[in-house]
């Protein structure tokens, strides 16, 4: 039996320093993730914890110097006829990584007003990334397919508004134009790096809506990069918890939020209202991320948690993964 049939990425012991003035950065440090055909894997965790540079060291955008992809494996499989490709072995400017973005891993960035620019129409932007990975296809044909993706993602009189430029569009607007730029190769895995900042509640929640909509319709499987506990534990399937560069915890949905075990974690989860229930305090986590320049000794959360062990957490290495229980990941010396 083929193990990988339900695979579409595999990461395994990613490492991606920066080397900056100050000292080496350690952004991210032996991650390991799994995505899987048709799922939606959530990574959350306070800003400056890796996320995005999870993200752009798997499609190797990151910049060089300063950063370098240091170690680890980047496995892209293709369940159908049983092939794999390792991204970490590519050329970052080489045609195959650029075969790959867009037609097989697609992302939408943080800020969209930035990801297009603003001296072009909104159509010409989305019409260039289709031709470029459809060298035979016409103008207009590249238009019409334009036209078909704004209608897709919800922009009504797609037909008018594709020769719109960004600062015609609302905030939601160009998100969703994003959207449709990321989507226009059909790629089988899009990440998502914080697809709802700066949008209100309820533009959010709509383009939540419309992620999981074509992401029924395309079978693609999903990364959703956030700080919102809220919007992972809506739309992932399975929900990495990230720290200072590491993975902590890693588990399905509803156990990381039924039955969360890593300190981290649960300091996460205490940190934000809830909707039902009596009304409660907030109970913020207890002072800063440390510099990732200056990582404490032992467990880089140590110096912040409530239920460290003396001696133990504060002290050696960083502490193993353990299953806790089964497909129920966490880095804890509790657990060691």
């Amino acid at each position: 039996m083929n193990n990988n049939i339900d695979k579409i990425l595999e990461v395994k012991n990613l490492r991606t320093y920066f080397d900056v003035d100050e000292g080496l950065v350690k952004a991210v440090d032996g991650v390991n993730l799994t995505i899987e055909k048709g799922k939606t894997l959530g990574i959350i965790g306070e800003s400056g914890c890796g996320k995005s540079v999870t993200s752009h060291s798997i499609l190797r955008l990151i910049p060089s110097p300063p950063g370098k992809l240091i170690e680890g494996s980047q496995i892209l499989y293709y369940p159908e006829d049983g092939d794999a490709i390792n991204l970490a072995e590519l050329d970052p400017k080489g045609d195959k990584m650029r075969e790959i973005r867009g037609n097989e891993i697609s992302m939408i960035f943080q800020e969209p007003m930035t990801s297009f620019g603003p001296q072009h129409t909104i159509g010409n932007q989305i019409m260039e990334a289709i031709l470029i990975h459809n060298p035979d296809m016409s103008e207009e044909e590249a238009r019409e397919r334009t036209i078909g993706l704004l209608k897709q993602v919800g922009i009504p009189k797609a037909e008018k508004r594709v020769d719109s430029y960004p600062h015609e569009f609302s905030g939601g607007m160009r998100q969703r134009a994003m959207i449709a730029m990321a989507l226009s190769c059909s790629p089988r895995l899009l990440i998502a790096d914080e697809p709802t900042t700066a949008l209100d509640v309820t533009i959010e929640a709509q383009i939540l809506e419309l992620l999981q909509e074509l992401q029924r319709e395309r079978e693609m499987s999903i990364m959703i990069i956030t700080h919102n506990l809220a919007v992972v534990s809506e739309i992932a399937d399975k929900i990495a918890v990230m720290y200072l560069g590491r993975r902590v915890e890693f588990a399905k949905t509803e156990r990381i939020v039924n039955n969360p075990l890593h300190p981290y974690t649960r300091g996460l989860w205490r940190s934000i209202p809830k909707l039902e229930g009596p009304l409660e305090k907030l109970e913020p986590i207890k002072g800063m991320v440390p510099n990732p320049i200056n990582r404490p000794a032992g467990c880089a959360f140590a110096p912040r948690c409530e239920e460290k062990i003396a001696g133990v957490c504060d002290m050696g290495g960083a502490p193993p993964c353990i299953e806790v229980e089964p497909d129920h990941f966490v880095s804890c010396h509790k657990y060691a």
